[in-house]
């Protein structure tokens, strides 16, 4: 990958642990009533390094769910090519229960403000947490992740590219915007 590399899978490791022992002090090990909604695409991995984490420490997890939100993006007109259209897989009833949506980076908070709408197409949710693994501090919307892995302030021309185990070296790194396929 060309870039720098920000952290290491060592860091990506420590922070799935902090987020998930975060989650199981705020619900007490109880997720009898909790979902976690990993967004298409990296947030969907994320999702399940943290339900394998909490199954491992509580002997439970999270009901898991994937959100696409490429239809729901406020700049889908802007784009040079339509998006590819992932499958939303929603296995449980939204209404009243505690939603917790993942996303591998937070930067202006636009895929939040696009996967909140997507998801209440679903229901009511009665709580909704966000955790993401490396936040950049970029904002542009007012959204505020509940459990944070990571901090990282790379330059606003570079964009967070996270690759886990299943994509090759696993590393969190800054990549220029000219470099990367969007």
């Amino acid at each position: 990958m060309n870039g720098n590399k920000l952290f290491t899978a060592e860091d990506i490791d420590a922070a799935v642990e902090k987020i998930a022992s975060d989650i199981g002090a705020e619900f007490k090990g109880d997720f009898s009533d909790c979902a976690l909604v990993g967004i298409h695409n990296q947030g969907v991995p994320f999702a399940q390094l943290i339900c394998e984490s909490l199954r491992k420490k509580y002997g439970t997890a999270p009901l898991l769910g994937k959100l696409d939100i490429s239809m729901y993006r406020d700049d889908i007109g802007n784009r040079l090519r339509l998006p590819a259209i992932k499958e939303t897989e929603i296995p449980f009833d939204v209404n009243g229960s505690s939603i917790i949506l993942v996303d591998d980076v937070l930067s202006t908070g636009r895929t939040i403000r696009a996967a909140l709408d997507a998801l209440t197409d679903y229901g009511r949710a009665g709580l909704i947490r966000l955790a993401v693994l490396v936040d950049r501090g970029n904002l542009e919307f007012p959204i505020h992740a509940d459990y944070v892995g990571l901090y990282s302030t790379p330059p606003s021309d570079e964009k967070i590219v996270v690759r886990f185990a299943a994509d090759g070296e696993p590393g969190i790194y800054a990549v220029k915007w000219e470099n990367h396929n969007l």
